[in-house]
């Protein structure tokens, strides 16, 4: 499946949050990732976000797709990262 995540967390917890997405999913802006990913490592990454989120202060926001190809992105301004892959 094909994901966007977007996360607000605390400063002192932003960083670990940060490390985090960024071996699962594609970093595109600040706070904001996206890629294709299974439900298994979907919830592998959420879980191990539980470890040290504070459910009363941060929050996290999934949108789930079936791919990149069912959702229209439309980028304003400077492209932060592409996730385009040359072959």
């Amino acid at each position: 499946m094909y994901v966007i995540l977007v996360y607000d967390f605390r400063e002192k917890r932003v960083g670990k949050m940060l490390k985090l997405c960024r071996r699962y999913l594609n970093w595109i802006q600040n706070s904001v990732f996206e890629g294709e990913i299974s439900e298994a490592r979907l919830k592998e990454l959420l879980m191990k976000s539980g470890k040290f989120m504070d459910k009363d202060e941060d929050s996290i926001i999934v949108f789930k797709g079936l791919s990149q190809m069912s959702m229209e992105k439309q980028i304003i301004g400077r492209e932060r990262s592409s996730t385009d892959v040359f072959l």
